[in-house]
């Protein structure tokens, strides 16, 4: 194998452990390679290189699957010393500069050179090599030297400053597996909690965790078990049922075969000093003074999270513990400051709360704004003083503002269960600790919403591509429900009103559980529909939580045998799943389209849920977009219905019996939505035992030639009936056509008239006005024009036409088309005269539906397109008589 390396690889380190991937050629299999390196050497416990070894993969896996264009094969191994990373591809023609004296990599922010130029300034050892299937490029990371000694110290302190424990410190060691099922259980845990490790080997976790999550932020207990480190507080259920307050650390591992898992460490919450990290401070150089801590930093802890509902939830839990409450909860104002919405909250049943809005001002006073601290000795002496904490059991709390530049930004509150807990002191350590976090809350929020707005817009920009590609009803419909589902809410519902005088109908339920559709839909068909209020803007609508709600109890209670002496009539049937699926917040958007509402759009949450400002905000501009498209396919359906109505009334009605021949017809209009083209048809009885049949094409498509289409067939049947001979009716028809001045057009017209014969064959005058000639098709297979060219109509005045008679044997086919079917085309062939010559030929014996499907056939077939020009076929034959 040929070598070409920066260093020559020439010692070969023992290797004591491998991880490999391959990852193919796309785009996103550069993050899951970084992923790939950054689990695998966290399982080895090498944190220290893990971030040069995601740089270095990363540039070394875009140029294989992205530059190279080729799969990317990844080895990880584990040295005495460090670790080595592989990267290799399948091609090996293209090779990888290197450094020599005469040659420079490119700088940083070239394409080509840069792996290597990071290879060159990040690796202890790196190199490529080339063979005559791929080409490797590696490198190698030593683990930095780490001194024995003292990781981090705390001063010495007397023993009545010593955190309280137990005489024994219990610490429980919990071992989760991948699937998130406790895989070990040990002595100390069964003390701690009562359970043996039978008891609780093979369950999940969350059956015995009493998780503080508030739903829609990223501190859940699947999340918590996902990252490599964790440390925080929760609870366990005991034997007994009780919650038992913890303090937890946890460490993602990997074992010998790559599976991974997370060790618990537990310990009770007021014994945590026994696990929990000492809070970074300022360091000190020798000599020297040292710096104090930034006030944020001692409140928030280092590092602070960098995502707004990290930094809130972390915000309410270091509140709640530095007044030792039992909750806390923290509000962001809206633009106008006119309202606050629950954004974070620990201790509560905070799944109802999360996103739920309160006034700024919600009374006189001090006490009825939130712009001032304030503190509430006992809510039970004054109901419903903080909304937020009713029915929670809380009865004392302390609220502060956060203000930014004078402006208000949120409001913080810590509660306890007790009452008189709070006094001035605790608001004003409160509001300390607000102030130093409100700058740094704000720009968290700012960053969110310019992040939101952003993806606003992409969403708005794809909505509106969508609405516009498309002007039928009931896909508009569709579209809207699934674009709100489930990005903008839980379920959707769609009402429509055809007129000022009509009332809203439902027209489109979604859920993002197809398995709840029908039962929301049952719902909403028992609930009256919101009202058509065209105000601008989201309201909330109550009706179907109630009515889900009171139906759901009534069913419970029918169900345990227990009757409703309510007297009230039977509420729709609902699930408890359909009152959970409809129980949260519900809003009605208008559909106002050219002043005036053509419908409403409905979005729901599940039970206890509420939509956040931004949301509503994005739902307003998607309806107003969602309106225009539903009443502009509203319009197009009225002219489409409109069209269709009027060219059906140019068409004739059904085909008459004639005695002793066969008939049948074949009709194709052109254009998308055309019933009705340039070409016509007609058979028509004029008197007893004498029958009119006309097949035309009128020059040019569309209503234009249309309206020629209806005149000449109605005209055609109003001469023949009144007795006049073939040539006179068609030089009539000349007369009208002349008639209509610059809405004329010009027309080839095949008009016959047809008359059965006693001995079984068929009498017939046609007159052939510029028309493609009626070909006779004979029982021994002879095909021959049955009519000579005549001069077409709509041209000149004075027209000469005479009338030509033909004679069907039984057996006999007389084919009539337009010439839609011979200059049927494929690049410069034409089906023709001949073609279809040919094609008439072969349907000796056949029935007159058998011959005109099969000319179809060799149309449709003649050319890979589909037909572009109006197209009419009419057969007539006459049966053989059936042998006896």
């Amino acid at each position: 194998m040929g070598e070409q390396t920066a260093e020559t690889d020439t010692r070969r380190p023992v290797i004591t452990a491998r991880a490999a991937a391959t990852f193919e050629p796309v785009g996103r299999s550069v993050a899951s390679a970084r992923a790939f390196v950054r689990d695998t050497l966290q399982g080895w416990g090498f944190p220290d290189v893990i971030d040069d070894a995601v740089v270095l993969t990363s540039e070394l896996v875009t140029n294989a699957v992205v530059h190279a264009g080729t799969a990317a094969e990844v080895l990880c191994a584990r040295t005495e010393d460090g670790v080595r990373v592989e990267v290799a591809d399948r091609y090996p023609e293209r090779e990888l500069p290197v450094q020599t004296p005469g040659r420079q990599f490119g700088g940083f922010d070239r394409e080509g050179g840069r792996g290597l130029l990071l290879c060159a300034a990040l690796a202890t050892r790196w190199g490529v090599e080339y063979s005559s299937t791929r080409k490797k490029v590696w490198f190698s990371l030593d683990l930095p030297d780490r001194p024995a000694g003292t990781r981090s110290a705390g001063p010495a302190l007397p023993a009545e400053a010593l955190p309280v424990a137990e005489v024994r410190v219990r610490v429980a060691v919990v071992q989760i597996d991948r699937s998130g099922a406790i895989s070990a259980w040990n002595d100390d845990a069964r003390d701690l909690f009562g359970y043996s490790a039978d008891q609780t080997v093979g369950k999940p976790l969350t059956d015995l965790a009493a998780w503080p999550h508030t739903p829609g932020t990223s501190t859940g207990i699947a999340e918590a078990l996902a990252l490599s480190r964790w440390e925080g507080s929760y609870g366990i259920r005991d034997a007994d049922g009780r919650v038992v307050p913890v303090y937890a650390s946890h460490l993602r591992v990997r074992d010998t075969e790559g599976a991974p898992s997370t060790v618990c460490l537990l310990v009770r919450d007021e014994e945590r000093a026994v696990l929990q990290s000492p809070v970074r401070s300022g360091s000190a150089d020798s000599g020297g003074e040292r710096t104090s801590a930034d006030p944020f930093e001692v409140f928030i802890g280092s590092p602070a999270p960098d995502d707004l509902d990290g930094l809130l939830q972390r915000t309410v839990e270091r509140a709640r513990d530095m007044l030792d409450g039992d909750a806390a909860y923290l509000l962001l104002a809206t633009d106008d400051e006119t309202e606050l919405e629950v954004r974070a909250s620990t201790g509560l049943p905070s799944a109802r709360q999360r996103f739920a809005r309160v006034p700024v001002e919600a009374g006189t006073g001090r006490y009825g704004s939130a712009r001032m601290p304030a503190v509430h000795d006992d809510l039970s002496a004054v109901p419903g003083a903080v909304p937020l904490l009713a029915n929670t059991g809380m009865r004392s709390v302390v609220t502060v503002p956060l203000k930014v530049e004078g402006r208000l930004t949120g409001s913080l509150g810590v509660a306890a269960e007790a009452p008189r807990r709070y006094g001035n002191e605790e608001a004003l350590r409160l509001q300390f600790a607000a102030d130093r976090i409100a700058l740094a809350v704000e720009s968290a929020r700012l960053g969110e919403l310019e992040r939101l707005r952003r993806g606003s817009l992409s969403f708005l920009v794809e909505a509106s591509d969508l609405l516009a590609g498309t002007l039928d009803r009931d896909q508009t419909l569709a579209l809207m429900a699934q674009m709100t589902v489930p990005t903008l809410a839980t379920w959707c519902a769609v009402y429509t009103i055809a007129d000022q005088s009509s009332e809203p109908e439902l027209s489109y339920v979604l859920h993002e559980d197809e398995d709840r559709i029908d039962g929301l839909k049952a719902l909403l068909s028992k609930v009256p529909p919101p009202d058509p209020v065209p105000t601008p803007g989201a309201r909330v609508w109550t009706a179907p939580s109630e009515t889900a709600h009171a139906a759901a109890l009534r069913t419970s209670l029918r169900t345990l045998g227990l009757d409703d002496h309510s007297g009230r009539p039977p509420a729709p049937v609902a699930s408890l799943a359909t009152a959970a699926a409809v129980g949260g917040e519900t809003v009605v958007l208008p559909l106002v389209a050219r002043n005036r509402v053509i419908g409403m759009l409905t979005l729901g949450k599940p039970a206890d849920d509420h939509f956040r400002q931004e949301i509503l905000e994005l739902a307003e501009d998607l309806s107003r977009r969602a309106a225009l498209a539903l009443d502009n396919a509203r319009l197009y359906s009225e002219r489409t219905a409109i069209s269709q109505s009027l060219q059906r009334s140019l068409l004739p009605p059904e085909l008459p019996d004639v005695p002793g021949v066969e008939v049948e017809v074949i009709y194709r209009a052109a254009g998308e939505g055309n019933e009705v083209g340039g070409d016509f048809y007609d058979l028509f009885p004029i008197r007893d035992g004498a029958y009119g049949f006309a097949i035309g094409d009128v020059c040019g498509t569309g209503p234009e030639a249309a309206a020629v289409t209806g005149l000449a067939r109605h005209a055609l049947r109003l001469l023949a009936r009144e007795g006049f001979g073939g040539p006179a009716v068609l030089q009539r028809l000349n007369a009208a056509i002349l008639d209509e001045g610059a809405r004329s057009r010009f027309l080839t017209l095949l008009y016959g008239e047809l008359w059965p014969q006693p001995d079984g064959s068929a009498s017939l005058k046609v007159v052939c006005a510029g028309h493609p000639l009626p070909l006779r098709l004979r029982q021994d297979g002879t095909v021959e024009p049955a009519a000579e060219p005549q001069p077409l109509l709509g041209v000149m005045d004075d027209l000469e036409l005479y009338e030509q008679t033909v004679s069907l044997a039984p057996g006999d086919v007389l084919l009539c088309v337009t010439d839609g079917v011979t200059e049927r085309r494929e690049g410069a062939r034409m089906l023709g005269d001949d073609g279809l010559t040919d094609v008439l030929a072969g349907c000796t014996g056949l029935t007159a539906g058998a011959v005109a499907a099969r000319v179809l056939r060799a149309v449709e077939r003649f050319a890979a397109e589909p037909p572009s020009d109006d197209m009419a076929i009419l057969a007539m034959r006459v049966p053989e008589p059936e042998q006896s």
